[in-house]
């Protein structure tokens, strides 16, 4: 399930986002960038994920390890892939002062200028519609948060994880995280997240929360050659 997340979460609980091409799927851009091609890809398949790509690079999280010789790599990240055994998660509340709250439509236009200013991976307009999302505000000033993108049925991705550098060093990602784990759980799901294999912090704060790694995992680029 978690070795093609997007595909599983495409196939079930996102359905209702997946613009599909034959055996391969993808988000509107304006949600995520993610794209899937099946376990076992054709070069038909991967003709039809391009064709469905229009002018977008074809982004896959953890793609195959040979591609057909018409199509070229552009962009290749390692990321470490962690799950959490959710009776182990610690509950963090905000620190004094601040305020965590479910976010909705009226904080989106907060949502992506944090995101756009801190650079938490991947995040459009939309892409806090993929579920639940969490804030922590500083007056009417929203300055952290983090939520849900990919859910592979009985699994669900926390991401979006960001703070805003003037409260750094508070622990408001760990109130976030802790937040959306909080409703993932509640569900009966369990937590999965992806993470920069070179993102030290971060993956010193999930391992804090109880996140352990699963497998290195590739995010790869491509276009037709």
């Amino acid at each position: 399930m978690l070795d093609n997340p997007v595909r599983h979460s495409l196939a079930g609980t996102h359905r209702q986002w997946a613009a599909v091409a034959g055996h391969t799927a993808r988000y509107p851009a304006g949600v995520a960038p993610f794209m899937a091609l099946p376990d076992a890809a054709e070069p038909a398949d991967w003709d039809q994920l391009i064709e469905l790509a229009g002018e977008d690079d074809v982004v896959l999280v953890n793609p195959p390890d040979t591609v057909p010789p018409t199509v070229t790599a552009t962009r290749r990240l390692l990321a470490l892939q962690m799950v959490a055994d959710s009776t182990l998660l610690p509950s963090v509340d905000a620190p004094d002062g601040f305020a965590v709250r479910k976010l909705d439509e009226a904080d989106s236009a907060q949502m992506l200028d944090l995101a756009q200013r801190t650079k938490p991976g991947p995040f459009g307009p939309d892409t806090w519609r993929l579920g639940a999302y969490y804030g922590i505000e500083r007056g009417n000033k929203l300055v952290a948060m983090a939520g849900e993108r990919m859910r592979p049925p009985g699994w669900s991705e926390i991401s979006g994880v960001c703070s805003d550098t003037e409260y750094r060093g508070f622990g408001l990602a760990r109130t976030v995280v802790t937040s959306v784990v909080g409703e993932v759980v509640g569900r009966g799901d369990q937590p999965f997240l992806h993470v920069m294999e070179d993102n030290v912090g971060a993956i010193r704060l999930y391992r804090a929360l109880g996140f352990t790694v699963r497998r290195r995992i590739v995010i790869g680029s491509y276009r037709k050659r």
